[in-house]
């Protein structure tokens, strides 16, 4: 029954939004944020039991705060504000009625091996309408953030995540494994509040430079 109910409740959620996106006229750059993970989906489990669900939530709530704050915020929604899961294909089918200028799918990293380190940039394998712009901007967005955070480049990879395949025909869409949560160092760093706020930072603004 609780499934049901959450399930009603989100397709009411996309159905109010359709409506209130369809009386918009703002000019503004429009950025879904997709939360990877969430509810009983804890992702990738780090040093000291760090979950990604709660990091990735952690960052995009804080992207939220420090976009707010500008004079000239993007237009972002989230595809979850809380600890829920929410299925592959609602995320897609919300990302496809807000209708974005960019779509971006925020994650952490785990391996067996503790020295894995880095930042990764996923892009569609499937050739579509944005495929090339998706490529462009991942690098563009890998670049900016390694550099201002200091992390390891592991490059921009093709992948056939189903967030990316059904939305790449729609907006340029991205996946960022933002470092190992099993990683001693990334682990630690990614787990601080200060950390957390520069690491936000660094993805609004090379979100907001595209």
């Amino acid at each position: 029954m609780k499934k049901v109910l959450k399930n009603v409740s989100f397709v009411i959620l996309l159905l109010k939004m359709c409506i209130i996106f369809g009386q918009e006229t703002t000019a503004q750059k429009r950025i879904v944020i997709d939360v990877g993970h969430g509810g009983k989906d804890s992702g990738a489990i780090g040093i000291n039991g760090i979950q990604e669900k709660d990091v990735v939530l952690s960052l995009a709530t804080e992207i939220l705060k420090l976009n707010d704050a500008w004079n000239e915020p993007l237009d972002i929604y989230l595809t979850r504000y809380s600890d829920t899961l929410i299925s592959l294909s609602n995320r897609t089918k919300l990302t496809k009625a807000l209708k974005p200028d960019l779509f971006v799918s925020l994650h952490c990293n785990h391996s067996d091996n503790p020295n894995a380190r880095g930042i990764e940039v996923y892009v569609s394998r499937k050739q579509e309408k944005y495929s090339k712009e998706s490529v462009f901007i991942g690098y563009q967005i890998e670049r900016a953030f390694c550099k201002a955070i200091g992390y390891k480049s592991r490059g921009v990879k093709f992948a056939n995540f189903q967030v990316l395949r059904e939305t790449v025909g729609y907006c340029p869409s991205l996946l960022l494994e933002l470092g190992f949560l099993s990683n001693k160092d990334e682990g630690s760093y990614i787990s601080g509040s200060v950390n957390i706020q520069q690491i936000a930072l660094a993805i609004l603004l090379s979100i907001k430079n595209q």
